[in-house]
């Protein structure tokens, strides 16, 4: 264990720092095309006018409620969706959901490939979108829908959920529209890309060859542990997703354990921890949303 720590840190020793600012950037740009599709979603459930400095601080302000068992916290991105934007708490927490579908639908179009070049992952890969797939289609068929919270209403413990239950449907219903759906799974699409192509430069500054395959195959598994990550519903993935990084990237690029444990690492501080440091420091100036409170006026 000890001598597996001192090859993880020699490689860290000898990444090469001066790609970590572009892989930083990369991140950047990753949050800023997902946070256009969550200002999109407001307006698809009713949200109008709110200022785009109040809706970033609420996108930002979730991240570190990914790192929550099951990441059940992001609820409360409802509340504060609701709080800010005038709607029920139920359609703010089906923005909450339709993001994580939608993200998930675009990582796994990045996968396609990857899934078509490694067919060990298919099995996977199918259960997921056949899920996620799922919840859309059901959400647009609304004699079904319908009929299946009618059967909820009728059940002693859903009983009083009936009206959330049909104001989450009515807003997942507006959000997973078609024309909703395919400009939310572009942006998550062309988001998580450039995500995979941050693992890509953690890759070169490991001393990993440039080229086509590595690009290629950096995505699909930036992409494909997203996925991993999110079907476990451990806290951010925690565990999950280092474990399909480090795995993937040992097994399709022959990297040492040591050096594909090193990228996993860097790759994920990049992304998940400059998340949840960059919501720390909304919270810490918006004691407002852990309070529960709207915004005071001015701010």
């Amino acid at each position: 264990m000890a001598g597996d720590i001192r090859q993880v840190a020699r490689h860290a020793q000898d990444f090469r720092w001066e790609f970590f600012p572009l892989v930083i950037a990369l991140t950047l740009v990753n949050y800023s095309l997902r946070f256009f599709k969550f200002h999109y979603y407001l307006g698809q459930i009713g949200v109008r006018g709110l200022p785009l400095r109040e809706s970033a601080r609420l996108f930002i302000a979730g991240f570190p409620l990914a790192v929550t068992p099951g990441k059940v916290g992001e609820a409360l991105k409802g509340v504060w969706i609701s709080q800010a934007g005038g709607v029920t708490v139920a359609r703010g927490i089906a923005v909450v959901v339709a993001e994580r579908i939608s993200d998930g639908l675009a990582v796994l179009l990045l996968s396609t490939l990857g899934v078509i070049a490694y067919p060990r992952y298919w099995p996977a890969f199918a259960v997921i979108l056949a899920l996620l797939l799922g919840v859309v289609i059901v959400s647009q068929i609304r004699p079904l829908a319908h009929a299946l919270l009618d059967l909820g209403e009728r059940l002693p413990g859903l009983r009083r959920l009936a009206h959330p239950l049909r104001e989450f449907y009515e807003g997942s219903f507006a959000l997973f529209r078609p024309s909703a759906t395919l400009i939310a799974v572009g942006l998550g699409t062309i988001s998580w890309f450039w995500e995979g192509v941050g693992l890509y430069l953690v890759l070169l500054g490991l001393g990993t060859p440039a080229g086509w395959q590595t690009l290629s195959t950096a995505v699909f598994v930036l992409a494909f542990s997203t996925i991993m990550g999110a079907a476990s519903t451990l806290p951010g993935g925690l565990g999950a997703a280092e474990a399909s990084i480090a795995g993937m990237l040992a097994l399709l690029l022959s990297m040492a354990s040591g050096a594909a444990a090193a990228a996993t690492l860097l790759i994920r501080f990049a992304t998940l921890w400059l998340g949840v440091s960059l919501g720390l420091v909304v919270w810490a100036f918006s004691r407002h949303l852990l309070a529960l409170q709207s915004a005071p006026s001015g701010e």
